[in-house]
């Protein structure tokens, strides 16, 4: 019997997947060990449900996409969603992508990320006319972790979605989204005040007065800043 052999171009995208983790994750230092990635589990599957989405085996790659979402650890990609080359989902945990979603070459999605709709009841029609009801996110695209994209919007090449942020409108190639940071406050003057946590000693506290001034971050971000990155030149292939 003569060995199974995988077909050239298989064997460039599996090759392909494990570089982009090792060069993209700096805790994975080998291809054998980005064989246990999420990303590589997530991709097949999603070849394979995406497959037989394709051809009009809906309960199968329906079945597929649920086997797939439990060994990866939630990584839930619709059967339907269109993704490109050198895709990559760091940890993976809780990432949703739906049906109508595009997602081109060399994007990254970081855990509980998700290309969601605006919700059944205001889809229906749309649905029914067969029109993108999800994201689509270009080349070289970056989605931090906690982010929530909405609706058919379109993001640009090579633009930054940050963590937490919600995005509901188109975003402009190679800017930055930003979600509003946290803001620390100095309690007011009790036993649990700065410098007054019970147990500590008079040399370890630390006077009120001596703490560095600190600056409310900017309000709450939902468009892009008009900062732009210096996106690399890609060359993708078909």
């Amino acid at each position: 019997m003569s060995p199974v052999r995988t077909s050239p171009s298989l064997r460039r995208r599996i090759g392909e997947t494990l570089d982009v983790i090792v060069a993209r994750d700096p805790s994975v230092r080998s291809r054998t060990e980005a064989l246990l990635h999420p990303t590589v589990l997530a991709l097949l599957g999603h070849r394979t449900s995406n497959f037989a989405y394709r051809h009009g085996r809906r309960l199968v790659a329906r079945l597929v996409c649920t086997a797939t979402k439990v060994l990866t650890g939630g990584i839930e990609i619709h059967p339907g969603a269109q993704i490109g080359r050198r895709f990559f989902v760091d940890h993976g945990s809780g990432v949703v992508v739906g049906e109508t979603a595009v997602i081109g070459d060399d994007v990254s999605l970081f855990h509980q990320v998700t290309l969601g709709s605006f919700g059944w009841w205001h889809e229906q029609e749309r649905a029914r006319r067969g029109g993108r009801r999800h994201p689509r996110l270009g080349n070289g695209v970056t989605v931090g972790a906690g982010a929530t994209l909405l609706g058919p919007i379109t993001v640009g090449d090579d633009a930054l979605i940050g963590a937490m942020s919600l995005v509901l409108r188109d975003v402009p190639k190679g800017v930055h989204v930003n979600a509003p940071r946290a803001t620390i406050e100095q309690l007011a003057e009790s036993p649990a005040a700065v410098g007054e946590l019970p147990g500590t000693s008079a040399a370890d506290r630390v006077a009120a007065d001596r703490l560095p001034a600190l600056t409310p971050t900017e309000g709450p971000r939902t468009d892009a800043r008009p900062s732009h990155r210096n996106g690399s030149e890609r060359t993708h292939e078909s």
